[in-house]
C-alpha cells in the first residue's frame, strides 16, 4: 500500500515518522515523499528511523521504512508549521506518482497524508483537493468523498466549492449517482446497506415552506434509487438524521449535500478516528480526516492512530482482513 506522506511542513510526514517509531507500519507500506525531509524529521524528533530509499515498490524490504525518494525537497525546505510552495508541489508530486503507480498495478492503493490546499495552489493554482486531483489522474466521473467513523459512512452530493454552488449541484442525477456510489460501497461489507438521504433545506423544506429543492431534485432521486432495488429513505432533515443513526442504528450511511453538512457531525464523532475515502475511483484511496496543523507540525502532539486507521480501511477495501 503507498502512503503519500503529504506537506512537509505540516504533520503528515511526522505521523508517519512517529507511527513507524510506533511498530505500526511494519507491513506492506511503502511511503512517496522526500527521503531528506523525512531524514531530517527524525532527527528533530529524536527518532530511530532506518529508511530504505528504493525506486519501485517491489523492492521493499522488513524492518525497515521503504521510500520511494522524489528528491524534490532540500534539508532547507523542511520548515514546520510555515506554508511553503517548494513543499505544497512536492506533496502534489507524491500524489501524481503514487497514482499512477496504482493504475498500474504495482501498488494495492494508495493512503494520503495531508496536503495544504493554500500552498499546493502556489504551483497549480486549480488545485482544489485530493479527491478532485486523484479523479482527475484517474479519468473518473462519479466520484464522491465519503467520510467513516465506526459503523457509520457519509458521502457527499459536493464537497469543495462555494455553499451558492452546492446548491446548484443538487440535481437528481447527481444525488441518484452518490446514493448509488455508496450502495455499492457498502455493499462490499453489509448485505444490505440503509442509506438516509439529507434534504437540502431546514427541516427538508417543511412540505415547501422552506424551498421546493427537496422535493423536486432530493426526492426523484430516492425514489429512482428505490426503484433500483437500493435501500434510500428521506429527504431527511439534517438536524436529526445524525441522531438516528448513531442512537437509533437506523442507518448505516448518510448522504450529505454539501461539505460541511455531513463533516461538521463526522469531525464531532471521530475527529481522530475517522476516514476519508474516495469512492467511484478504478482504484482505493484512503486518508486520515485532518489537516497539515501547522500549529502543532513537528512538536510530537499530533495523533498517529489517524494513519493506522486509514490503512486499515485501505486493506479493508482491498479484501484484506485487519
Amino acid at each position: 500500500m503507498a502512503i503519500t506522506m503529504g506537506d512537509a511542513s505540516g504533520v503528515g510526514p511526522e505521523i508517519v515518522l512517529r507511527r513507524f517509531g510506533e511498530g505500526g507500519l511494519t507491513g506492506d507500506v511503502v511511503v512517496y515523499g522526500d527521503a531528506t525531509i523525512l531524514r531530517a524529521g527524525a532527527a528533530l524528533l529524536g527518532i530511530n528511523v532506518t529508511l530504505h530509499v528504493i525506486t519501485t515498490p517491489s523492492q521493499r524490504v522488513g524492518g525497515q521504512l521503504n521510500v520511494i525518494d522524489m528528491a524534490l525537497l532540500s534539508a532547507a525546505d523542511h520548515t514546520p508549521g510555515q506554508l511553503s510552495g517548494a513543499a505544497g508541489a512536492a506533496a502534489r508530486a507524491y500524489v501524481e506518482r503514487a497514482t499512477l503507480d496504482a493504475l498500474a498495478g504495482t501498488v494495492a492503493g494508495v493512503v494520503t497524508m495531508p496536503m495544504n490546499k493554500e500552498a499546493t495552489q502556489l504551483s497549480d493554482p486549480a488545485f482544489v483537493g485530493h479527491t478532485e486531483f486523484i479523479s482527475q489522474l484517474c479519468g473518473a466521473s462519479k466520484v464522491t468523498m465519503m467520510l467513516t467513523a465506526g459503523d457509520l459512512a457519509v458521502t457527499h452530493v459536493s464537497t469543495h466549492c462555494s455553499l451558492q454552488e452546492a446548491i446548484r449541484r443538487v440535481e437528481p442525477q447527481r444525488v441518484f449517482d452518490v446514493i448509488e456510489l455508496t450502495h455499492r460501497t457498502l455493499s462490499q461489507f453489509l448485505a444490505h446497506p440503509r442509506i438516509a438521504v439529507c434534504g437540502l433545506n431546514p427541516h427538508a423544506g417543511e412540505h415547501g415552506l422552506f424551498g421546493t429543492e427537496d422535493a423536486e431534485h432530493i426526492t426523484p432521486a430516492i425514489e429512482r434509487a428505490c426503484a433500483a432495488g437500493i435501500d434510500a429513505s428521506g429527504p431527511h432533515p439534517a438536524d436529526t438524521v445524525f441522531f438516528q443513526a448513531v442512537h437509533r442504528h437506523r442507518y448505516d450511511a448518510i448522504v450529505c449535500m454539501y461539505h460541511d453538512q455531513g463533516h461538521g457531525p463526522m469531525k464531532l464523532l471521530a475527529f481522530d478516528s475517522g476516514v476519508n475515502v474516495s469512492i467511484g475511483l478504478p482504484i482505493i484511496r484512503t486518508s486520515v480526516d485532518h489537516g497539515t496543523a501547522f500549529d502543532i507540525a513537528w512538536q510530537g502532539q499530533a495523533f498517529t492512530a489517524s494513519l493506522h486507521h486509514a490503512l486499515e480501511y485501505a486493506w479493508k477495501l482491498r479484501g484484506v482482513p485487519a
